[in-house]
């Protein structure tokens, strides 16, 4: 049973009875016509909790923020009801069915913050005409925006991420023709988040022909004894992490074990949580990680955050005040930016007024927040510009690489834009096939504005 909780302060003790007592907090009332309902499925218990919870601080601070600083969004105050689904993907679902009926407007987007989820979604948000919002995770071919109308896998997807990897990897053994004869290992969690990218990753190794291996791991994935025999066996030259949570830090421990190095270890950004990296200790010392979002708290949003909400005793912040600024605060801070910016865009063409998913939808296929808009923002550099039409519902499509330093991590390089000429086909290919067994006609995206 996913757990909902009012707009605002979430307390880890209250949440921890009513999880416990398996009761439903009182639901949040209609939204005012002066308020924007915005629904908040997060988690903060679990397995990945570690990653959850900064996630959190991150968009609800921001939230907050624009309700204290701005008196929210052109004069309409947010309110969010909190539902916590323990990333569980059946209930972020019934977070999801919960919420939609909440205000008369319906929901303007919704986020379910797992890959399981978004794809148990993907045919529900139509029917419902609610934008689903997938920010660095979910399905990757719904960046077709042809096919997939109301899915927004924004800022970078799994598979554009996977082949900025192998690029990566290409620059560091000298060039991409050095990949040919590379071993390659691909440990992936047991699940549609961890197999997402195995088939871009098969099609890169047919281009540049490295030979790869891809091993599987039961989630939470703390047991990997057997895996890492298999990898001391193959010897391979490098290995993606497709991990989470206790599994990333099993993984960085076994590596330790059979004296793997860790600098040939790279993670996406789900694997490269800063908590996660501290839970394993000197063992991490090396792993690299791609990100999203840079890490630090030097950022003018953040600096504002911290003065108005964490320094000489405030109250009023969403996370532990040692989380801001991590990698995951970072993310929650990026996502809560891109949908608060889709509910302006929405409410500057259709009326200053709460807006509904069809609204918001438009938005989210115009989006530019380019550096000019980034910097307005507070957040210059701390992540790439993202421009969005019809038929790209991904609009970023680079990552950038970082290295944990063994107290913290350290950013190795510019953007890494991926190989759109061979990734963006590759999702075509993908759309096109679910095109064909729903029946779906793609839309014509040059009659569209």
């Amino acid at each position: 049973m996913a757990v909902c909780f009012k707009a605002g302060r979430f307390s880890k003790a209250a949440g921890a009875a009513v999880l416990a007592a398996g009761l439903l907090a009182s639901p949040i009332a209609s939204a005012q016509p002066k308020e924007q309902f915005v629904p908040a499925a997060l988690f903060r218990v679990g397995p990945i909790a570690a990653i959850g919870i900064g996630i959190a601080g991150g968009w609800l601070d921001y939230m907050q923020l624009l309700n204290d600083r701005d008196g929210g969004i052109h004069g309409h105050k947010l309110v969010w009801e909190d539902c916590e689904f323990e990333y569980k993907p059946d209930r972020s679902v019934e977070c999801y069915e919960r919420m939609k009926k909440r205000v008369p407007t319906g929901l303007p987007f919704y986020n379910p913050l797992n890959t399981p989820a978004s794809y148990a979604l993907t045919e529900r948000v139509v029917q419902d005409k609610v934008p689903m919002l997938n920010i660095g995770l979910g399905r990757a071919d719904a960046a077709d925006g042809r096919i997939f109308p109301w899915i927004f896998p924004l800022m970078t997807t799994y598979q554009s991420a996977a082949a900025a990897k192998i690029q990566f990897m290409g620059q560091r053994e000298g060039g991409m023709a050095k990949l040919k004869g590379k071993k390659i290992v691909v440990l992936y969690h047991d699940t549609a988040y961890g197999k997402e990218i195995l088939p871009i990753i098969d099609t890169m190794a047919g281009k540049f022909g490295f030979e790869v291996t891809k091993i599987s791991v039961p989630p939470p994935g703390a047991e990997q004894q057997a895996q890492w025999l298999q990898i001391r066996q193959i010897k391979p030259d490098w290995i993606i992490m497709r991990t989470l949570g206790v599994m990333t830090v099993a993984a960085i421990k076994n590596a330790q074990r059979i004296g793997f190095p860790t600098d040939h270890m790279i993670g996406n950004w789900w694997a490269s949580s800063t908590e996660d990296m501290v839970a394993a200790g000197d063992a991490a010392k090396g792993v690299i990680g791609a990100t999203l979002y840079e890490d630090g708290n030097q950022f003018p949003l953040v600096q504002e955050i911290i003065k108005r909400y964490y320094t000489g005793g405030k109250k009023g912040h969403m996370a532990d005040p040692k989380l801001v600024g991590s990698s995951n605060y970072n993310n929650g801070l990026g996502q809560a930016i891109v949908k608060m910016e889709a509910i302006r865009m929405a409410m500057d063409k259709y009326g200053k007024k709460p807006v509904t998913g069809e609204q918001v939808r438009w938005a989210l296929e115009h989006l530019n927040l380019d550096e000019k808009r980034l910097k307005e923002l507070g957040v210059a550099g701390m992540m790439q510009p993202l421009k969005t039409s019809c038929a790209d519902h991904e609009g970023g499509g680079a990552v950038r690489f970082q290295q944990w330093d063994g107290t913290q991590w350290k950013l190795i390089g510019e953007w890494v834009k991926s190989d759109r000429s061979i990734v963006r086909p590759f999702l075509e290919e993908l759309a096109g096939r679910y095109a064909k067994e729903k029946g779906i006609t793609p839309r014509d995206c040059s009659k569209e504005s």
